[in-house]
């Protein structure tokens, strides 16, 4: 019994999918840049701290003055903050791996829940909390109001 696909309908599957790729990337191109903005994971710059355990990427505005902003968070295995607040409410979206959170001001990683990809966390403005990754890496995309400062909250 021959299988569906030949190896004349597979070089043609082949070459209709190239392409339907080369005419995207082509279109890409003729994109208006006053309509649209772009930014492709390779162009995406990801700059390391690596006293938090955490690699930032700032994709609008800047966390650091007033007004909006966007970033990914990268939480790196095994590590993450201790208990602080923000000023402002931050919008939370867990892109890939988990996520795990605790609140209050007496730091207590046993009592961190976990939070899976797909989930939308909000971080009240002055309320304590602290977060971080265990096992594996964790992306979040973290949209605010700066500036997005970091206030120590830990109850010794």
């Amino acid at each position: 019994m021959r299988g569906f696909l030949t190896t004349g309908w597979m070089i043609r599957l082949v070459l209709m999918t190239t392409l339907f790729m080369w005419i995207g990337v082509s279109n890409a191109a003729d994109l208006d840049p006053k309509a649209i903005t772009i930014q492709l994971p390779k162009d995406i710059k990801w700059v390391s701290n690596p006293n938090a355990g955490a690699e930032t990427a700032v994709l609008l505005g800047d966390p650091n003055k007033p007004g909006l902003y966007v970033i990914l968070q990268k939480w790196l295995p095994h590590h993450n903050s201790r208990p602080h607040f923000h000023p402002n409410d931050r919008y939370v979206t867990v892109l890939s791996g988990t996520w795990w959170v605790n609140t209050g001001p007496k730091y207590d990683p046993a009592g961190f829940k976990p939070v899976p990809a797909g989930s939308f966390v909000i971080h009240y403005g002055k309320e304590i909390h602290y977060d971080g990754a265990k096992d594996e890496p964790c992306v979040l995309q973290i949209v605010g109001m700066g500036p997005a400062t970091n206030t120590p909250a830990e109850e010794k």
